[in-house]
């Protein structure tokens, strides 16, 4: 019959002592007794373990048994919420996870087998998009900013909204990618066309955006329909892999996370293949600053199968053997956390929408990835790596000044735009024209 009630509630307690030194957690367990557990400093956090097989699988494997148990409901937080639990969890756990020796024998076999979970052939890498990048365009539009970035926001301010924050990260690539009238620019990774249409609209280049996602890849073309830009941004469903033209810049955000650690050579080379020989790139990827480590479980099992999140000690070789020459890279280190802060308010904000779409299993495993994310970007080891490549170590100026007057000048011509945007709208409308809109109005 396996482990009695009694002996998995020592084991989890044991597991539970040895993890939390610091903060305030408690804990009630399937046989309804209370334990407090660190040295009560925070804000007190109070779990429910309803079922005997959530203990159960929680004192064997945590890291996958804490989000399954709360998306089966076999779990409750009852003081505080997912944010809230992970953050004591995480301040007390190194980056590897959870040193209890069943745990950690579970996280080592993880990590010695991760590249049997990356075998992502094309075929595979479609599928394992699908899995995620499909989703009711309705769910992402609950939470993303009105572009529909649905990556690492860049805040130059910690007060400015996630628009402004998206906008800057537009801006912050663009100035890297030192963009020239008339030049072609390829977007590996193209998602809902935000970036694509943002270059080709301030720099009048002409862009090709390649995506698996069927959903991403209908609103982007009909977002460049709709701009009047189809003549100069033009999205296909195409792996990267496919591609034969060659273009005088490439960008890549988001993407490089689906790769997988065993096609990282097979990436670069394609690249290197793709861009003239006075091309540049810039690779915005999600990182580790930490050594290399398996994906997460919880990550890899419901959320995006077949991704992995590399450190750069596994980037570089790949880079160094494909020929391209690493001009700059740059760690961007919280700004993902709050990026996902904005992402998990406006989430709970609709999250009877979402229910709605899906139901409250889906609900609570989206909040956990939010909060989980959220949680390893500002208390674990991930971070973003911005990798800026060229083939000729002579294409860019030899300071990194341009960047950040390229960055000026776009944020003031944004600036202007959207100050004539809001002028538009709030025109006072004439004396004369007012019944007519009143009457329009009544009628719409």
């Amino acid at each position: 019959m396996g482990m009695g009630l009694l002996a998995v509630n020592k084991l989890l307690q044991r597991v539970i002592s040895g993890l939390v030194k610091t903060g305030n957690l408690s804990i009630t367990g399937p046989d309804g007794q209370k334990h407090t557990f660190g040295d009560g400093t925070g804000d007190p956090v109070h779990v429910h373990i309803k079922t005997g097989r959530a203990a159960r699988a929680m004192a064997i494997d945590p890291m996958l048994a804490v989000p399954e148990s709360y998306m089966n409901e076999e779990i409750d937080i009852i003081e505080g919420d997912a944010l809230d639990l992970l953050r004591v969890g995480f301040q007390n756990m190194s980056p590897s996870g959870i040193d209890a020796a069943f745990s950690k024998a579970i996280e080592g076999f993880r990590h010695a087998f991760r590249r049997l979970q990356q075998v992502n052939t094309t075929t595979r890498s479609k599928k394992n998009v699908q899995r995620h990048y499909d989703l009711s365009g309705d769910l992402y539009k609950l939470f993303l900013d009105k572009d529909m970035q649905y990556s690492c926001a860049y805040f130059e301010s910690p007060d400015v909204t996630l628009e402004e924050a998206q906008l800057a990260k537009k801006r912050h690539l663009a100035a890297k990618l030192r963009l020239k009238q008339g030049q072609n620019v390829l977007d590996i990774g193209s998602g809902w066309g935000g970036l694509g249409l943002y270059l080709a609209k301030n720099f009048e280049v002409d862009v090709l955006g390649v995506t698996l996602s069927t959903e991403q890849h209908g609103v982007a073309t009909e977002r460049a329909q709709t701009e009047g830009l189809e003549n100069h941004v033009h999205f296909e469903i195409k792996d990267y892999r496919n591609i034969s033209e060659r273009f005088d810049r490439i960008v890549s955000v988001g993407m490089f996370e689906h790769v997988g650690l065993n096609h990282y050579r097979t990436f670069f080379d394609k690249c290197a293949q793709l861009l003239k020989p006075d091309g540049v790139m810039v690779l915005h990827t999600i990182g580790r600053s930490g050594p290399p480590y398996a994906t997460n479980a919880f990550i890899r099992k419901y959320i995006f199968p077949g991704g992995y999140i590399p450190a750069l000690s596994e980037v570089m070789p790949a880079i160094e053997k494909s020929g391209l020459v690493v001009n700059d890279i740059e760690i961007l280190r919280l700004h993902y956390a709050e990026t996902l802060k904005h992402w998990r308010a406006r989430f709970l904000a609709n999250r009877d929408k979402a229910k709605a779409i899906y139901d409250e299993r889906f609900c609570r495993m989206w909040d956990f990835y939010l909060a989980g994310s959220e949680a390893a970007f500002r208390w674990q080891d991930l971070v973003i790596f911005q990798i800026q490549l060229t083939r000729k170590n002579d294409t860019l100026p030899v300071t990194r000044d341009y960047i950040q007057e390229t960055e000026k000048e776009l944020a003031l011509h944004d600036c202007g735009q959207r100050q004539a945007s809001e002028a538009v709208t709030t025109k006072p409308v004439p004396k004369k024209a007012a019944p007519k809109r009143k009457t329009t109005a009544k009628k719409a």
